[in-house]
This record gives structure tokens, C-alpha cells and sequence, in this order.
């Protein structure tokens, strides 16, 4: 019995052929006459063969995986920013750079809304990725005379078995993951609306106790 498998690419595909020749008496041809024959027997098919890719682990799709600064939070589809919240998961503890976002968040927004606080979190990421700043949230934080309540480079300690802690915690995932948006959004400044500064900036909103500019 002769078998011929033929297997080339095409495209996304492949292809792949079996067949099987039963010879009805002795063969006592030359080697290239029977080679002959067996070519002439083979049909080729394209049909291609398409298998599912795994999801991509990509700095665009945070999803895929978990990512070094902490698990995406579950997006269930919310309809509004305390929905959201409320389905994502608080970690044991956060990264270095999810610390510092949060702590900001914390420091800056406790007590405001989740809207408030995703803003000022919003602020922070938005600097890092600016270029006009230190390039990581904790740069961010700790760049000299840019957050009151730094200082010597470090934070107040922090009461994390309350409420407070929590939503700041949520909201940093939230902001880094980018799953929700402000009104904010690209905002580099901001400050406390009791105060008017004069700063010659784009103001953009007031969200809570805060001004936002560009």
C-alpha cells in the first residue's frame, strides 16, 4: 500500500490530504511510472484549517492577564461608578505603584464621591503618562511640592480596615485599568475649590471639592 500525506500553508490555514492506492495485481513498473500514477490520484483540498488564539496578554488588553500593578477589576457592564465599585474585588495588598495611586486618592478625595475621587486618581495617572512628570505614579506622588500631604517623601499611615481605604483602593484599580471614564480625563492639575490660585490653565470641571485644569 502506498500513502501520500501532503501538507502545505495557505494563508491562515493548512492543508492536508490522505490517500490510500490498492494495487490489483503485482506492480512491476519502474519506480517512476508507479510515482506517476500515485500524483495523478491525489486531489488537493483547500479547505483551511482555522484554531482560536488564545487572548493576547498586551499592555491594550490588561484583561488577559493579571498585570505586575494588580488584577483587573471585573467590569460587569455597570451602569454607574458605585455598581462598579461594588463588584471589584479589594485585594490583600497592592503593589508599590497601586499604593501610591491610592494613597493620593486617599489623601486628596476621602469623603468625597467616587466621582471626586476617580478625578484626582485620574489626575495622577495622566501625569505619569505625560512626559512633563516622573513617568510612575509613586514619581508622581512624591515629586517635591506637588502633594501636601507628602512628607519627606513619605505618607501618613493610612487606617485600611475602614471604608475610606477601601474605595481608594477600588477606585486606583478602576483609574489604572482605565475601565471608567471622567469628566476629567487628561486633566494634569487641580486644586481645592476654596482656593482661587490665578493659574493661567484650560480649566475643564469642578468635580466635589476640586478644580480640574489642563
Amino acid at each position: 500500500m502506498f500513502v501520500s500525506i501532503l501538507v502545505g500553508a495557505e494563508g491562515s490555514g493548512a492543508i492536508a490530504q490522505t490517500t490510500g492506492i490498492q494495487p490489483q495485481q503485482a506492480d512491476v513498473r519502474s519506480a517512476d511510472a508507479r510515482s506517476a500514477d500515485v500524483q495523478s490520484q491525489v486531489t488537493f483540498v483547500t479547505e483551511p484549517v482555522v484554531q482560536p488564539l488564545a487572548a493576547a496578554t498586551t499592555p491594550e488588553n490588561p484583561s488577559a492577564s493579571n498585570s505586575s500593578t494588580g488584577a483587573s477589576p471585573t467590569d460587569p457592564d455597570a451602569d454607574s461608578l458605585g455598581e462598579l465599585v461594588a463588584a471589584t474585588p479589594l485585594p490583600d495588598s497592592l503593589s508599590g505603584e497601586l499604593a501610591c495611586l491610592a494613597g493620593a486618592i486617599y489623601f486628596e478625595a476621602k469623603g468625597e464621591s467616587l466621582a471626586g475621587q476617580l478625578a484626582v486618581g485620574k489626575v495622577i495617572i495622566a501625569r505619569a503618562q505625560s512626559g512633563r512628570f516622573p513617568t510612575s505614579y509613586c514619581g508622581v506622588v512624591y515629586q517635591p511640592s506637588q502633594f501636601s500631604f507628602v512628607r519627606g517623601r513619605a505618607m501618613p499611615a493610612i487606617n485600611k480596615s475602614g471604608r475610606a481605604w477601601a474605595e481608594a483602593a477600588k477606585i486606583a484599580q478602576i483609574a489604572h485599568h482605565d475601565i471608567w471614564d471622567s469628566p476629567v480625563e487628561g486633566a494634569l492639575f487641580f486644586h481645592a475649590a476654596r482656593v482661587s490660585p490665578g493659574w493661567r490653565l484650560t480649566r475643564m470641571a469642578r468635580v466635589d471639592n476640586h478644580v480640574f485644569y489642563r
